[in-house]
């Protein structure tokens, strides 16, 4: 079978990651139909254009979306902050319903959070991400701005069922992460659905952390967590902070998710552009190759996900303790290694 994948190369070091994992998947002997898409800072900045109607309608025409990185060079102007955040990311997880946000970890030797293996799943089209809210009086000395959190009861169950799904495939430990204390209405309708789904997975172990306790608990003894499930923003928060545990955001791979498959899903690494190093050859590609892997994963390759998947843990520890400056982490050169691997 051939997969019609659509490739976000995007800006910065994007193209050049989103290569290697296209040579990796292809090396796994799986077929791929690429159609290249033209979004992301480079786009706007040629004709003003954040994700057209068009391009949004043949996105919904593919097995699933891969994206390199979006973004401007640090301290560029001619890109309006957010711009693109709201208008393209937000814009396909909103239009293409990718309600979970799916993020593994697997820390190398070297790692702060060495020997952790989790997951974070977050939920991807609510929250304070939402867009509620608005100002009153603004640009005055009596402004007033609102950010508000949208949490429905179908948002929160269908992000909390996937979360056991998962863990009943992994550990069977699954951690609601929330600030019930303090979010009494969000915090306590999270709650309250965990509580009830949980009912109809016995086997899984359950436990809930206020989110800046597992921030100190993420730090201290991550090995606690297999599957953490929470909301958009504090989902975000902890998977940054994940990443960097966890051998440095360059490893960091995520999903954003269908899982209905109604539309295509979105695959990406969750490091940034990276415009400093664009062009070099030194970009890491690991994340979006292992991005590439849950891709594989939610189409149904479940054994070529996984081969590769572990190449890219097998690698990702035989090249903590490699010199900076070796050959060895070029960007071409982990991709050939990785795709030597799973051939």
């Amino acid at each position: 079978m051939t997969y019609k994948i659509a490739a976000i190369g995007g800006d910065g070091i994007g193209p050049e990651v989103t290569q290697e994992a296209i040579k990796v998947v292809q090396a796994a002997g799986i077929s791929l139909d690429v159609t290249p898409f033209d979004l992301g800072a480079a786009r706007y900045l040629k004709d003003g254009a954040v994700l057209p109607e068009k391009d949004l309608e043949e996105l919904r025409g593919f097995d699933a979306i891969m994206l390199g990185a979006i973004g401007p060079p640090v301290g560029s102007s001619e890109v309006p902050p957010g711009l693109l955040e709201r208008g393209l990311l937000l814009g396909l997880r909103f239009s293409l319903d990718l309600y979970i946000n799916l993020r593994p970890f697997s820390a190398p030797p070297g790692s702060i959070a060495q020997g952790a293996d989790f997951a974070v799943v977050r939920e991807n089209t609510e929250g304070t991400y939402a867009g509620e809210g608005g100002f009153l009086r603004k640009n005055t000395p009596f402004e007033v701005a609102t950010q508000g959190s949208v949490n429905t009861r179908f948002g929160v169950e269908r992000c909390i069922r996937f979360g056991f799904e998962l863990a009943q495939k992994r550990a069977k430990n699954l951690t609601l992460v929330h600030k019930t204390n303090v979010l009494t209405f969000s915090g306590d309708l999270w709650q309250r659905s965990f509580d009830e789904l949980g009912k109809e997975f016995p086997d899984v172990m359950k436990s809930y952390n206020h989110v800046d306790a597992a921030c100190i608990y993420m730090v201290e003894s991550p090995r606690r967590y297999d599957v953490i499930v929470t909301d958009n923003l504090f989902g975000d928060i902890l998977t940054d902070l994940a990443g960097a545990l966890t051998g440095g955001i360059g490893l960091a791979a995520s999903a954003n998710l269908n899982p209905t498959k109604s539309g295509p899903s979105l695959f990406e690494p969750v490091h940034g552009a990276a415009h400093d190093i664009a062009g070099k050859g030194i970009a890491n590609p690991l994340a979006a190759i292992r991005s590439a892997a849950l891709m594989l994963d939610h189409l149904g390759e479940q054994k070529s996900a996984e081969k590769i998947t572990n190449a890219v843990i097998e690698r990702s520890y035989e090249l903590a303790g490699v010199d900076p400056g070796s050959d060895e982490l070029k960007t071409k050169a982990i991709g050939d290694s990785v795709a030597e691997r799973v051939a």
